[in-house]
């Protein structure tokens, strides 16, 4: 597994009886995870968080803010700058776990030694794409949620990014790989971060399960001439790091495969009180050789 363990303001406290308590810079939340279905003592740290989402037994939940007074505040990750804001669906804008991905991907930007061009799907609140941007590379960021797109603009300016080369697109990812099928576009480079579950504008139902094989051959067709990288990334407990794997190599072809590897693994993060990482998503990646 490779951990995320290069956060300073972000940290798992701990994590029992299908909850996490996690420090956000200066705030400390309590967040349902279906993962934690072991029960350990919990210390009177628990009894200190500033809120704790609850879950409602008609779906949803709400949050118990005991006491938090902010509606938002910002937490660094390096030279990363970004906004969290809890929200009704548990989240708070981040997935702090991705950050092992998003070192990753700026090493292999540096080290290409030339212009790299990043198809960023999925997008959310821009993490990846600031990562990349950073590292040098241009980046078409596509998330369907005008309020995600909005605020990964707003990380951008947070980091000092707002001039870096990033295009903000608005679309249902599925219908823009194709209109840049159509058009001829090329990158060098393509981040999927798919929900395991949702609906698109439209109202139709997306499965991860049932759409990832075939959304990954159609980004693998706007891969350039000497592609760099292809990480596809899941929540999805059911697919397993070697199904996500197995599924990249085949979607990306035989002609893209042989000249790089593909290698896939859990990613987490450590738990301060046991030490412990906590398994938050798999990823698989395909990388160039030389």
């Amino acid at each position: 597994m490779r951990a995320a363990e290069r956060w300073k303001e972000f940290e798992i406290l701990d994590a029992s009886a299908g909850e996490k308590l996690e420090r956000w810079g200066g705030v400390v939340l309590i967040r349902p995870d279906p993962q934690v279905i072991w029960k350990t003592e919990r210390g009177p740290e628990w009894d200190r968080a500033d809120a704790r989402y609850l879950r409602s037994a008609s779906g949803g939940g709400s949050w118990e803010k005991r006491s938090l007074r902010k509606e938002e505040w910002t937490i660094s990750y390096g030279a990363l700058r970004f906004r969290i804001q809890p929200t009704g669906f548990k989240h708070t804008g981040l997935f702090p776990e991705q950050a092992v991905n998003w070192d990753l991907m700026a090493e292999l930007i540096r080290s290409a030694g030339r212009p790299v061009k990043v198809l960023n799907l999925f997008a959310y609140t821009g993490g990846a794409t600031l990562a990349c941007a950073a590292a040098g590379a241009s980046v078409c960021h596509v998330d369907a949620a005008k309020g995600m797109v909005a605020w990964a603009r707003e990380n951008a300016a947070l980091s000092g990014l707002s001039g870096a080369p990033v295009r903000w697109i608005v679309d249902d990812c599925k219908k823009f790989i194709e209109r840049e099928i159509r058009r001829g576009s090329r990158y060098d480079a393509v981040v999927m971060d798919p929900p395991s579950y949702g609906r698109g504008p439209g109202g139709e139902v997306w499965k991860l399960e049932d759409s990832v094989f075939e959304l990954c051959g159609l980004a693998a067709r706007l891969l350039s001439d000497k592609p760099l990288f292809f990480l596809l990334n899941s929540y999805t407990a059911g697919l397993s790091p070697s199904v996500m794997e197995y599924i990249l190599s085949v979607a990306i072809g035989t002609e893209v495969l042989r000249h790089g590897a593909v290698f896939s693994s859990e990613i987490g993060l450590p738990v301060r009180k046991t030490g412990l990482i906590l398994p938050c998503g798999s990823t698989a990646l395909w990388r160039r050789d030389g």
